[in-house]
């Protein structure tokens, strides 16, 4: 038997080493898990205070493990830019930690944290050259201070200013000699046919929250930083006053400005996406429901466009009922019966979303809202989605009439059976300059311009005791 021992031993030599072999990774497992949890839990990590997802690294791996970061940062970004619609642009970050074993998946298609608001500073890589300012046209009380502007940002600023051509094909603009060398220097340009996108470093806005709306129209990617005046009716999204431009706009040009970033929205207009004929699908509650089908490899983009306020789709000049479904990334959310939906951005909401009953909405806040517009049913209430989601709107297959939509208020069509309106929100935001900074400007506009809960107080008590006492 002694013998037969080592032959044995030597037969499960190979099996008894590799259990062994195993049981040594098991047991040094652990350890590096622990030891990841730490470098993530660690509070003085700077890279996890700001929401990156640069892990670190020890000093002995050198520039290899440098190069194999940016490496691994870049094929990040290149996944993200692919998959981006697809997720909400706002969520936890990756490396989250709930309790002793629940985390969020490290996915990089979600990598995005909210930023401090204060945090939202302007500051200039080079000095601003080319200035592109806006004024309202058809109002001759503008028409001082778009001189007295012009003239500065010419010759003491020595900018270039870009114009729109109909602003200096003014009459009463051309008729004045002693600004016509301040005009001469202008460059001017034309809405759709020239391409001023890449040459514009600053938006000067003169006149209402119309001009700020136009503004963002004519940037279909990137946007400038806007500076609005206010010289309107309304004035909610312009608060600089034009008594201290020099000064206001000296300090812009000096940077370290607070800035909201207003977000957009990004509607595509799709003809013929549906099939006309009809699909049954069942559902829990309703039984039966007819519906067309949806041909993902048709339809025709006819319109792609940033909207800054929202997107209006109503009933026209019909006198029925606006009949329109909903979708909400792919499901259908619910039908909307009434006058028509407004699909707005938080900027939009103190705007035809208010006038129709929604709730006002911080610009700073990712979000987009659905307000239904003079619904036929008491429950449908203004529904507040997140950031990123996409939005489709069709006609009802049982619609008795078409639908019309319109984008800021402008480029109104007519919507057809089989066409589709996607909404989602756009990675273009609009850096709006503020006056104070971005809680302030937003609340003192409520209450200027909308009279947000302004009401006579009441009088103080001159007795301190209780008042059912005194009325004994």
């Amino acid at each position: 038997m002694d013998d037969g021992l080592p032959s044995r031993m030597a037969e499960e030599g190979g099996s008894s080493k590799r259990p062994q072999r195993q049981q040594d990774r098991q047991g040094k497992l652990p350890k590096k898990r622990k030891e990841v949890k730490r470098s993530l839990r660690r509070p003085d990590c700077p890279e996890h205070l700001s929401g990156g997802s640069v892990h670190c690294l020890h000093e002995q791996q050198g520039s290899e493990a440098s190069e194999s970061a940016e490496d691994t940062s870049e094929s990040c970004l290149k996944r993200w830019d692919r998959c981006r619609r697809g997720h909400f642009l706002h969520g936890p970050y990756p490396a989250t930690h709930f309790g002793p074993k629940a985390c969020i998946l490290p996915n990089p298609t979600s990598v995005m944290h909210i930023q401090d608001p204060a945090s939202q500073r302007l500051t200039w890589s080079k000095p601003p050259l080319n200035v592109l300012v806006i004024r309202k046209i058809r109002d001759e009380t503008l028409l001082e201070p778009f001189k007295e502007l012009c003239r500065f940002l010419v010759e003491e600023k020595h900018l270039m200013v870009y114009v729109e051509k109909k602003v200096v094909d003014d009459g009463s603009l051309m008729s004045d000699e002693s600004f016509s060398a301040i005009c001469n220097q202008l460059c001017t340009f034309r809405e759709g046919y020239d391409d001023i996108s890449d040459c514009i470093d600053l938006i000067i806005c003169l006149g209402g929250d119309g001009t700020l709306l136009y503004a963002s129209s004519l940037f279909q990617g990137s946007v400038p930083p806007v500076m609005a005046f206010h010289l309107g009716s309304l004035g909610f999204l312009t608060p600089f006053k034009f008594e201290s431009f020099k000064t206001e706009v000296d300090k812009v040009f000096e940077g370290n400005a607070a800035i909201i970033l207003r977000s957009r929205l990004k509607v595509k207009v799709v003809k013929g996406m549906f099939q006309r004929h009809e699909q049954l699908f069942s559902t829990p509650e309703n039984g039966v429901v007819s519906h067309n089908h949806i041909n993902s490899e048709a339809g025709k983009i006819t319109l792609q466009l940033q909207v800054l306020n929202e997107v209006v789709v109503d009933r026209g000049p019909s006198s029925y009922l606006s009949n329109v479904d909903l979708y909400l990334d792919g499901r259908l959310i619910t039908s909307v019966q009434g006058d028509g939906v407004i699909v707005s951005t938080p900027t939009g909401s103190t705007a035809y979303a208010a006038a129709a009953g929604a709730s006002m909405i911080h610009p700073n806040v990712p979000a987009i809202m659905v307000t239904p517009i003079c619904p036929h049913s008491l429950s449908f209430r203004p529904i507040v989605v997140p950031a990123g989601v996409e939005l489709m709107i069709t006609l009802s297959p049982d619609a008795r009439n078409t639908a019309w939509v319109s984008f800021d208020g402008r480029k109104r069509q007519e919507i057809q059976h089989g066409d589709s309106i996607k909404i989602t929100t756009s990675c273009f935001p609009v850096p709006s300059i503020c006056c104070h900074d971005l809680v302030y400007d937003w609340f003192d506009s409520l209450a200027q311009c909308l009279h947000w809960n302004v009401r006579k107080k009441q009088t103080r008590l001159t007795d301190a005791s209780d008042s059912s006492e005194t009325e004994n």
